[in-house]
């Protein structure tokens, strides 16, 4: 097929072989530790009607891309085309949390509650793409809903098991920040503030555009120079410990709601200190933007690469399934999995010891001869052992090189008085039989490892 002159489309990511491998393993990884802490997989469809989507989550709907189908139908009388009405109303999703929210009420009867479900899937969002933000990006979810109430200690879980997870991947230290929107909620309706929403988006700013600027907005929006103060006090608080709530209180308000916050952000940090000490972090200006999250909030950082923001985010929400009758409170967290990796990838961080799955290349003495070769790559591939074989019965010279430019770190040679394998590494060479040798557990898969920044 002639397609003429490739224009790359920004905003969607292909990764090369060797990053692939990459992104694989990280999937695995996080899908294993998610079952590990029974969770179970779903996947719901990639469009929603575009009403629901845009109905949750404020000023989305400019990011939602529409789905309709290129052919038009005619109608009766053979006028102009015109679009299907019932499929321009669809969208791609641009999160995983509302379709779940749908598939919760559409299956309620069916599913045992509490629900403790994970996803991984592709999603799409329309906004302007840069480095770290994609038009296409696969998220990583674990939620937690059930009927009525939800127990507290599942906003603990949320971040244990992403720092599970955080902590079998070659990412580097991380700090999981966690707040309770009651806290800010609280505090602000303690010191006279009445728009409750607006402050916290102001407050959410405040590692975009600093403490000055947002000091200037939340006067603009009608804040006392001292309500203003207290909001960035307030947002300065941080500590891996229970050290948060008497800096709290030392800033003299009472509010009920404020001491509930307190309260539950005290048990979320507690179940830290006892399970990955060190790791979550009280902050109290993570905010998160969305209308829908009423109670612990989470967002996650790489240390020292701070200025790429969140990786993983989420929160509680006691509204957002709901049926009119029955409410179906959760609470959430999501790995923004193509965004870590576009970074860590393309910032050389990270990398694959090969490009190919294969530990083994089997060489080819001649084409007549390759039958041969092919049997002894099904005797490997029989007991597990990913190969190759050589696409041409070059000089052996040349069907190394093959195998070293793809990270191959064996190459068999089969042989008319027996078979032998070389470790095109340290160039040792030993004989071997197709029906007991294995490659050393280490080179069977391709490894993942970190790149020191510093290097």
């Amino acid at each position: 097929m002639n397609v003429g002159k490739v224009t790359p489309i920004s905003g969607f990511l292909e990764f090369l072989p060797e990053e692939r491998i990459v992104e694989q393993h990280f999937l695995d990884v996080i899908r294993e530790t998610f079952e590990l802490h029974g969770f179970a997989s779903i996947e719901t469809r990639a469009v929603e009607p575009v009403e629901r989507l845009a109905g949750k989550g404020g000023d989305v709907d400019k990011e939602i891309y529409g789905v309709s189908r290129l052919g038009r139908r005619r109608d009766d009388a053979g006028s102009a085309d015109r679009p299907d009405s019932a499929e321009a109303e669809l969208g791609l999703h641009f999160d995983l949390t509302v379709p779940f929210a749908r598939y919760v009420l559409e299956n309620a009867g069916r599913l045992a509650f509490p629900f403790k479900r994970y996803q991984i899937q592709r999603v799409w969002r329309g906004e302007r793409p840069q480095e770290g933000r994609y038009r296409e990006f696969t998220q990583c979810d674990i939620d937690v809903v059930d009927t009525g109430s939800l127990a507290a200690h599942f906003e603990a879980e949320m971040p244990l098991v992403v720092a599970d997870a955080f902590n079998r991947l070659p990412i580097g230290e991380f700090v999981i920040q966690v707040n309770n929107r009651k806290i800010p909620e609280g505090f602000y309706r303690g010191i006279g503030l009445s728009d409750i929403a607006g402050t916290l988006r102001i407050v959410d700013k405040l590692d975009k555009v600093g403490p000055d600027a947002v000091r200037t907005m939340l006067l603009d929006a009608g804040a006392s120079d001292h309500q203003a103060s207290q909001c960035l006090a307030l947002a300065s608080i941080r500590s891996a410990d229970l050290g948060f709530i008497e800096k709290v209180r030392a800033l003299g308000v009472a509010d009920e709601t404020l001491e509930e916050g307190l309260a539950a952000l005290a048990a979320v940090i507690q179940a830290a200190m006892v399970h990955t000490p060190g790791v979550l972090v009280a902050d109290l200006k993570i905010a998160r933007g969305l209308d829908y999250y009423t109670g612990t909030v989470y967002e996650t950082q790489l240390v020292g690469f701070e200025s790429w923001g969140s990786f993983c985010s989420g929160g509680r929400y006691d509204a957002l399934a709901s049926d009119g009758r029955q409410a179906y409170p959760g609470v959430g967290i999501s790995i923004g999995l193509t965004r870590m990796l576009g970074l860590l990838v393309g910032k050389g961080l990270v990398r694959a010891s090969r490009s190919t799955p294969a530990a083994v290349l089997v060489a080819v003495v001649s084409e007549a001869d390759r039958s041969r070769s092919a049997a002894i790559a099904a005797a490997l591939r029989s007991r597990g052992i990913p190969c190759d074989v050589a696409p041409a019965a070059a000089k052996f010279g040349k069907q190394i090189r093959y195998a070293e430019r793809r990270g191959i770190p064996f190459v068999w040679f089969p042989g008319e008085d027996g078979d032998q394998v070389k470790d095109i590494r340290s160039g040792e060479q030993v004989p071997a039989e197709s029906a007991n040798w294995r490659p050393p557990t280490a080179d069977l898969r391709p490894s993942i490892s970190r790149v020191d920044p510093s290097r």
